[in-house]
């Protein structure tokens, strides 16, 4: 019984319930492949980082297209050289999603609770990473 003393709704089904992450997943897979079928450094199919053409700046997804061709294609050294920041957000998207669909799966609703302090880490993070590799000793970190 629920609070206004009706019979609680039937649960769903299992598989209505990680719907909505295997739609997500489609939707990445389906990036990810056109990515990988389609290489970024060819001329012609994806555009140049407005900042880098306006700048000569590297932004932090300057090589996330890169990387993630690499990335499809199972070369996990070119996709670091590429943009290591943009690996580590696919393996957290993987970590994430992964929790979302056992959540999904046993009925429980998804808690993140990162915290008031998560978006300046996450800036911090961005900002570090932008600077640090367009100085001369981040070359390293050139796309």
């Amino acid at each position: 019984m629920n609070a206004c003393g009706r019979p609680d709704p039937s649960p769903l089904p299992a598989w209505r319930r990680v719907a909505v992450p295997a739609g997500v997943l489609a939707a990445v897979a389906g990036a990810y492949g056109y990515v990988g079928a389609v290489d970024p450094r060819e001329p012609g199919y994806y555009p140049v980082c407005p900042l880098y053409r306006l700048t000569g700046l590297y932004c932090p997804g300057c090589g996330g297209l890169r990387g993630a061709h690499a990335l499809v294609h199972g070369d996990l050294a070119a996709a670091l050289r590429d943009n290591a920041l943009g690996v580590a957000a696919c393996l957290g998207f993987a970590v994430l999603w992964t929790v979302w669909v056992v959540s999904a799966a046993r009925g429980r609703p998804l808690r993140i609770d990162p915290g008031p302090a998560a978006p300046w880490v996450l800036g911090a993070v961005l900002v570090v990473f932008t600077v640090v590799r367009n100085l001369p000793f981040g070359g390293w970190l050139h796309p």
